[in-house]
């Protein structure tokens, strides 16, 4: 059987893999800690549950509109209102299954074979290969871990040209939580201003999952309204991942090109959730605020863990629950006769010796980093961070 371009260009999701590769050690009884996976390890709320459960018993059960139960999208748009200052309209905004799902429809809906989209470094691990899939290119816009992940505004706007169609960002970030500030986000809105063939898409997905100061949306910047596409869900800000909702604003026309592409795809997501979502985004962050300090709490007990680990660069994050430590003073060497030479090695290694899964920083366009999540219990993290230590200080020691 011969498989398209299409399909052949993209790879298979390294976060992905890993947890799967976990999932398996796991289902074989080993005792694996997985710290590779975005997910908060918080239930979802009981208020949130409940008003699943009210919908079900209510008949809420039949085809929801492809882009959204109108009360979602009124929901959506008082978030808006309440959290961002901003307006927008029913038909300025989608759901779908997932803030992946909008962004893949952005990305189908806007670029083709030939354009060019900014991807600033680190990036999550699917912007790429939806970039890809589309048939176009990703240009990647360096970044610097000494700087705190700082974007580099003058190589960001030496990379724009006539090809170049969409730029997509995450801030807080996934893999490094760090945070985008107000002046750089300025200045990106002029940079956008001054090129009107562009669209953004700011993902903010971790809004809520933030460590200080208030989150600072490029959408403050109102004269590129029309060349923005703001993505967020429930997913992390109320431990809502399976329920599988993300939504977005934007341009009217950009939204009624999604919902065409959706509803020949996909159709609308899952009516009893997007009930739930509802309920989530009406009724305060009290869960999430909770949530929050836990992972300040999670973040510190980390830096404080990892920076003991030799070998281990570690940043202090403003955002999301995720370290990204440079490692690669440890490439080149051996480890329980094993060499190392990039963060697949190091990844496979800690896995396979310390039974820990962590993400390689491939997947995210920095092969000197790996990514570890903190979304899992402190004893868990004592315990996981105890173990890398354990197979990587003492092998370390003998390999210099």
């Amino acid at each position: 059987m011969q498989f398209t371009n299409r399909i052949n260009r993209v790879q298979v999701s390294l976060t992905i893999g890993m947890a799967k590769k976990a999932r398996e050690l796991k289902a074989e009884g080993k005792d694996v800690i997985s710290l590779s996976l975005g997910e908060p390890d918080f239930d979802t709320p009981e208020h949130i549950k409940q008003a699943a459960v009210r919908a079900i018993e209510s008949g809420k059960t039949k085809y929801p509109p492809v882009g959204g139960i109108p009360e979602l999208k009124s929901a959506i748009a008082q978030k808006f209102k309440r959290d961002n200052g901003l307006e927008y309209k029913a038909t300025e905004i989608m759901v779908s299954t997932g803030a992946k799902q909008c962004i893949m429809n952005c990305m189908l809906s806007l670029v083709q074979e030939g354009d060019e989209v900014l991807i600033p470094l680190p990036y999550w691990v699917s912007y790429s290969e939806m970039v890809r899939f589309a048939g176009a290119k990703p240009v990647f816009v360096p970044a610097k871990f000494e700087e705190g992940f700082k974007l580099d505004i003058a190589a960001l706007e030496s990379k724009i040209n006539a090809n170049t169609r969409l730029m997509i960002f995450s801030s807080p970030s996934n893999p490094a939580g760090s945070v985008i500030e107000k002046s750089e986000l300025n200045a990106i809105a002029q940079i956008v201003k001054r090129n009107p063939q562009m669209t953004v898409i700011s993902d903010e997905i971790y809004e809520h999952i933030l460590f200080e100061g208030e989150h600072q949306s490029i959408s403050q910047f109102h004269d590129i309204k029309d060349q923005l596409v703001i993505v967020n869900g429930v997913s992390k800000a109320y431990a809502m991942t399976g329920w599988r909702i993300g939504y977005m604003a934007g341009p009217e026309t950009v939204i009624s090109a999604c919902d065409k592409l959706q509803g020949q795809f996909t159709s609308g997501a899952n009516s009893i959730a997007q009930w739930a979502a509802v309920t989530a985004l009406n009724d305060g962050l009290a869960p999430t605020e909770e949530m929050v300090r836990t992972f300040i709490r999670r973040r510190d007990l980390m830096v404080e863990l990892l920076s003991e680990i030799e070998g281990f660069e570690v940043d202090v994050p403003k955002g999301a629950f995720y370290l990204f430590p440079r490692v690669s003073s440890l490439y080149g060497k051996d480890l329980n006769g094993r060499r190392i030479e990039n963060s697949l090695d190091l990844a496979a290694y800690i896995l396979d010796e310390a039974l820990v899964s962590v993400v390689p920083g491939q997947a995210f366009g920095m092969d000197d980093h790996i990514r570890i999540s903190y979304a899992s219990s402190e004893s868990e993290l004592r315990e996981a961070v105890k173990r890398i230590k354990k197979v990587i200080s003492n092998e370390f020691q003998s390999a210099i």
